[in-house]
C-alpha cells in the first residue's frame, strides 16, 4: 500500500502536463487537441504491464524473442498505418524495417559489442525497433507527400521518357535525408543537449558512467544503422510511382 502514496507526486504531475499540452493545442486549434494527453495514458498503462511481463521473462531468451516479436508487430503496423494502410504497404514496411533492425542485432551481437545474452537483446532490441518505426515513417510520409505536392515535376520526367524510379529520384534521396535528421541531431549532440534515456537508465541502475556511455554509443550507432537500413530500402520500395499519390492524413 505504500506505493500509491510514492506514485501521487508522478501522477499529479503527469496530469498536469497533458493538461498543459491539451490546453495549448486546444487554445491554436490545432486537430486532435487531446492526442498526446491520450498517448501519455495509453504509454502508461502499457508500461505497466510490460514491466510485469517482462520482471518475469527477462532472462528466458525464448519469451524474450515472443516479446520482441510482438514489438515489432506492433511497431509495423503502427507505421504502415500511417503510410496509409494496405496489405501491399505493411508488407513493404514490415519488410524493410525488419531487414534494418535485424542486420543491426546481427552485427551487435555477433561482435560482442554486446553480450549475446537475452537482456542486452531486449534492451537493444526495443530500443531498435521503436527507432525503426519512427524512421520509416518520416521517410514514407515525407516522400508520399512530396511526390504529391510536386506531381508536375515528377509526370514532366515520364513525359519525357524516365522511368518512375527516376523521376523520383531526388525526392526519394531528401526523403531518406529528412527521416534521419531527428536520429543524426539526437546522436551529434549526446551529452551537450541531452542525456538519452539508455544512458540515464544504466546510471539510475547502478552501472558506472564509462559503462552507461559504451552502452549508449552502441544505441545511437545501432540506431542509425538500423535506420538508414530501413529509410532506403523503404523508399526505394515505394518510388517507382506511375500515378499521384493520395494526400495521408
Amino acid at each position: 500500500m505504500s506505493v500509491i502514496p510514492e506514485l501521487l507526486p508522478t501522477v499529479l504531475g503527469v496530469v498536469v502536463l497533458c493538461a498543459v499540452t491539451a490546453s495549448i493545442l486546444g487554445a491554436a486549434r490545432a486537430p486532435f487537441p487531446f492526442a498526446p494527453a491520450v498517448a501519455v495514458l495509453r504509454g502508461a498503462l502499457q508500461l505497466v504491464v510490460i514491466s510485469l511481463i517482462l520482471g518475469g521473462v527477462i532472462h528466458s531468451a525464448v519469451w524474450v524473442a515472443i516479446a520482441l516479436l510482438v514489438m515489432f508487430t506492433v511497431a509495423s503496423v503502427t507505421a504502415a498505418r500511417r503510410l496509409g494502410w494496405s496489405g501491399r504497404r505493411y508488407v513493404a514496411v514490415a519488410l524493410t524495417m525488419a531487414a534494418g533492425i535485424l542486420v543491426t542485432l546481427i552485427v551487435v551481437l555477433g561482435s560482442g559489442a554486446l553480450a549475446p545474452t537475452a537482456r542486452y537483446a531486449l534492451a537493444i532490441g526495443g530500443i531498435v525497433i521503436g527507432n525503426s518505426m519512427s524512421i520509416a515513417t518520416l521517410a514514407g510520409r515525407w516522400f508520399s507527400e512530396a511526390a504529391h505536392r510536386r506531381w508536375d515535376e515528377v509526370e514532366g520526367w515520364l513525359a519525357i521518357g524516365a522511368t518512375p524510379r527516376e523521376a523520383t529520384r531526388d525526392l526519394a534521396r531528401a526523403a531518406i535525408r529528412a527521416a534521419l535528421i531527428p536520429s543524426t541531431d539526437q546522436t551529434k549532440t549526446t551529452g551537450l543537449v541531452t542525456l538519452p534515456g539508455a544512458f540515464v537508465g544504466a546510471i539510475f541502475g547502478g552501472v558506472s558512467p564509462l559503462e552507461a556511455g559504451r552502452f549508449q554509443i552502441v544505441v545511437l550507432a545501432s540506431i542509425m544503422a538500423a535506420g538508414s537500413i530501413t529509410a532506403v530500402l523503404l523508399v526505394r520500395v515505394l518510388a517507382p510511382v506511375r500515378t499521384r499519390p493520395e494526400p495521408l492524413r
